[in-house]
């Protein structure tokens, strides 16, 4: 059994950043709107829409910039901010997981 490890970002004025939020970044780069990543995801579009909303005021500048539909159809892309912000969370959890690997096999074989 190997047990899975999860990274949450809890910052000083109570946000947070973790998997949910990361899924999210990266479904929205992935299909190119809240909509799509929502149902990628399982999730309510408000909901959806929630999160981004809460990920564009936690940080310094918005991770994702979206457009309302219209004849063109809408969407949404993650920013500059955005990418490097998933790119450093994945490495985040890439070190962890390897930081990690000994002690939670450890705590698996007592599971």
């Amino acid at each position: 059994m190997e047990l899975k490890l999860s990274i949450r970002l809890d910052t000083p004025t109570g946000g947070r950043f973790g998997p949910g939020k990361a899924a999210l970044l990266e479904a929205i780069r992935t299909s190119g709107s809240i909509a799509g990543a929502a149902r990628a995801l399982g999730m309510s579009y408000p909901r959806a829409l929630k999160l981004v909303e809460s990920m564009n005021v936690l940080f310094r500048s918005p991770l994702i910039e979206s457009s309302h539909g219209g004849k063109d159809g809408g969407g949404a892309v993650l920013t500059e901010q955005g990418l490097k912000v998933l790119s450093l969370y994945d490495a985040l959890c890439q070190q962890a997981e390897e930081a990690t690997k000994a002690s939670r096999r450890k705590i698996a074989a007592m599971i």
